[in-house]
């Protein structure tokens, strides 16, 4: 087989049978793609999954093309209903494939269970006991889950804060667990779990919550990408940096700036069968834990001009267990992104969520947001006003070519067919 490839030329252009073709050549799995494509989830898999299942519920499954990461090809899965975001990650990524793709990396998977313990009148005094026996708790943390362990994660640190509430001082143990490829919520939620009785002996006090934190600041993506003023325009860039600066000094820009990066990044977290309400969160939060809330990418311009986009997400996803394991769509998306880690996927995904974001930069600072997306947009209101499959390409087409993409234009050009 030719050198695998996420360059598709014209990729958008071709039929879904000609897009699968394609898929399969410059990919090696042919199972997998017929599994996504034939099988997807039964009722019979669904109803193991979750509980009082009564059916299942789809979603497009579309394919980011152009994705150069660390000087890897990748093809991007995602899933997603919304218009444009396929092809507008596709679109950014082949203009930053110009200056050798994205750079990422990621710290060490490690996420972060809390146990917190009340009625405490020293509860400084009941840190530094904690501390003492740091090491005995870590072990007896680690004696959880020794496949974990057996696989080189674990235990990596106890840390303390104490907290002031309205019902006095909190001790919240921070219990840092090197998950491995595993998201990691059932490891680290046992272990807290096993802890809580021998710290309560340690401190005199009483434990109640004893859970993960979704703020993942410790399992941290990050990544980087120079798009050249040459490709896209030194208005381009000017406007892209003046976005940015908006979304840093107004909340209200900022969480539409932050969700155009998550359109990206929740996608890719979906495909593959990871928890997108935990990544969310966990986002939503880094982005205000510095006091305020402020944007998740950072734009600046070069020396010579050009833009230059950086990310910093936290990413806790796994490639192993949960629905990651179970979800057989899952893993075929899996499969065709071709990740051999977690961590792999994380700098997929904040090199997904950078490019994201600058495709809604760019088209904000040029023609607007509306233009490519409407475009994309015709045919799904086409179907809502009512088109027969034969007739709903006319239906988006004359919609386009008047520049009204509404309804009630829709069911008029309808009658008209």
């Amino acid at each position: 087989m030719d050198e695998k490839t996420s360059r598709l030329e014209g990729f958008h252009k071709k039929s879904l049978d000609e897009r699968l073709e394609l898929l399969k050549k410059n990919s090696e799995i042919d199972e997998a793609v017929d599994h996504l494509v034939e099988r997807g989830l039964s009722n019979e898999k669904a109803d193991q999954m979750i509980e009082n299942v009564i059916g299942t519920y789809e979603l497009p499954v579309g394919l980011a093309t152009n994705f150069l990461i660390n000087d890897e090809d990748y093809l991007i899965p995602m899933v997603i209903e919304e218009s444009s975001v396929v092809a507008a990650a596709s679109y950014g990524a082949k203009l930053a494939r110009e200056s050798g793709g994205f750079k990422a990396t990621t710290t060490e998977p490690v996420m972060i269970s809390q146990i917190q313990v009340t009625g405490l009148s020293d509860a400084h005094a009941a840190k530094m006991k904690v501390m003492e026996n740091k090491q005995e708790l870590m072990d007896y943390a680690d004696e959880q889950d020794p496949v974990l362990v057996e696989h080189g994660g674990g235990v990596r640190d106890i840390r303390c804060r104490v907290l002031n509430s309205e019902f006095g001082k909190y001790l919240i143990v921070h219990l840092l667990v090197d998950c491995r490829d595993a998201m990691g919520a059932n490891a680290v939620n046992t272990m807290a779990e096993a802890l809580a009785p021998r710290i309560e002996r340690l401190t005199g006090g009483n434990v109640y919550l004893r859970i993960l934190s979704n703020l993942a600041d410790h399992r941290l993506a990050r990544a980087r990408a120079v798009w050249h003023k040459e490709e896209i325009g030194k208005d381009t860039v000017e406007g892209v940096v003046q976005a940015y600066e908006f979304a840093r000094v107004d909340p209200y820009r900022c969480a539409t700036h932050n969700k155009g990066i998550m359109n990206g990044v929740t996608a890719v977290v979906s495909a593959t069968g990871n928890d997108t309400r935990a990544v969310e969160a966990g986002a939503h939060s880094y982005a205000a834990s510095g006091g305020g809330y402020s944007p998740l990418t950072t734009w600046e311009k070069t020396a010579e001009g050009h833009l230059v986009g950086s990310i910093e997400i936290p990413v806790p996803v796994g490639i192993i267990g949960g629905a990651t394991s179970s979800h057989p769509g899952a893993q075929a998306n899996l499969e065709i992104l071709g990740v051999d880690s977690a961590s792999e996927l994380g700098e997929v995904l904040a090199s997904v969520g950078l490019c994201q974001n600058f495709a809604a930069l760019r088209a904000l600072a040029s023609e607007g947001i509306q233009k490519g997306h409407m475009k994309l947009h015709a045919k799904n209101v086409a179907i809502q006003a009512g088109a027969e499959e034969e007739i709903v390409d006319e239906v988006a087409k004359r919609m386009i070519d008047e520049g009204k993409v509404r309804v009630d234009k829709a069911e008029e050009i309808i009658k008209e067919l």
